[in-house]
């Protein structure tokens, strides 16, 4: 996700509120949770449900809400956007009105949704890292090659020489290589890194 967001709407007088933020550890997780429970301290029940990467960890929980209504439906609508270093909470201001299973589910998922669009979605796409050095008078030709491959790079160090650290989908390493040391004559220093996923906007 780009950002934290949040999104509201209310149905049959219950008022739903979506917080979505971006994240990288259970920690970070927990901390929010907490966060909306003391500022939502009034509210019924807050829902939730988060995905990380790292140990492939979901979580999710119904809070109080009949078993399967909250929680399950937040994590089935993040599973299927592919969505991962995520944590969606939806709090729920109870109306008076029960809404019945169909209704929660549809409530939860349909907030949870909401929050994630307001968010943005970015890409992430397993990349290998990228440091080249060049003469100056070379530069302007690698960037133009560089131009032809989806990739995101860091600024350039300017010295007696350019360097550079460029973030390549890993499946197109080796042509970048190969294309690189072509148009340079082989005038250009490269060292690759190690796999890792990296986030381009969608």
């Amino acid at each position: 996700m780009k950002k934290q967001s949040e999104a509201e709407q209310t149905i049959k007088r219950s008022h739903f509120i979506a917080t979505v933020k971006p994240i990288k550890t259970e920690e970070e997780a927990l901390s929010l949770i907490n966060s909306l429970k003391q500022k939502y301290w009034d509210a019924r029940h807050n829902v939730y449900a988060y995905i990380l990467r790292e140990n492939n960890i979901m979580r999710y929980s119904d809070d109080g809400e009949p078993a399967g209504t909250g929680g399950v439906p937040v994590l089935d609508m993040l599973k299927k956007e592919g969505l991962t270093d995520i944590i969606v909470v939806v709090t729920r201001y109870f109306g008076g009105i029960l809404l019945g299973t169909g209704g929660l589910v549809h409530a939860y998922s349909s907030t949870a949704r909401q929050g994630v669009d307001q968010a943005g979605r970015l890409l992430m796409i397993r990349c290998k890292s990228l440091t080249l050095t060049c003469d100056y008078t070379l530069w302007g030709k690698v960037q133009n090659e560089l131009s032809a491959f989806t990739h995101s790079a860091l600024p350039p160090e300017y010295s007696d020489i350019v360097k550079a650290t460029v973030y390549i989908p890993t499946e197109d390493a080796n042509r970048l290589e190969k294309t690189l040391i072509e148009a340079t004559n082989g005038k250009i220093s490269l060292s690759f890194g190690e796999d890792d996923f990296f986030a381009f906007e969608e």
